[in-house]
């Protein structure tokens, strides 16, 4: 791969970080204020630097999460001791997207959408709240993705 494919995928990968931690926080809002999505998403839009991120992902998870909880939360909830509204807000949210990205772009590896997950939960969450986090998004991968996690771990 030449260096520019490589410093053009790494600053692609870097403005999807950016973007899904910026969603986890329009979630997260979503979540305790009820407030419509068009207007969080506008004033996220608003409030922040988007040259650094990837606008369209940003929107995407935003929007395909907020339409998608009656889709999503099954398989969180059968992945856990405990139903999906009793966990942390935070953490929540990041497992809402992750589980989005796990059933909705399957362009992007599970690994990569675990690792994230994980990563935005060590920087937003309680200190041990990753391995929670880790635990529950593997079973789901598992689940949803279980040709490509099976291919991956043999």
């Amino acid at each position: 791969m030449s260096e520019e494919k490589q410093t053009s995928k790494k600053s692609m990968a870097k403005a999807r970080g950016k973007s899904r931690r910026f969603a986890m926080q329009a979630i997260y809002q979503w979540q305790m204020t009820g407030d419509s999505i068009t207007g969080i998403k506008q004033q996220f839009f608003e409030d922040n630097n988007f040259s650094v991120i990837d606008a369209e992902y940003f929107s995407e998870l935003v929007s395909g999460v907020a339409s998608s909880i009656s889709e999503l939360d099954p398989f969180l909830e059968k992945n856990m001791t405990r139903s999906v509204e009793s966990v942390d807000p935070v953490e929540r949210s990041i497992m809402r997207i992750a589980t989005y990205e796990f059933i909705h772009r399957f362009d992007v590896p599970y690994r990569v959408v675990l690792n994230e997950a994980v990563n935005i939960a060590k920087e937003y969450c309680a200190e041990n709240s990753h391995g929670f986090v880790n635990a529950v998004l593997d079973k789901v991968a598992q689940e949803v993705r279980h040709i490509e996690v099976k291919s991956v771990k043999s």
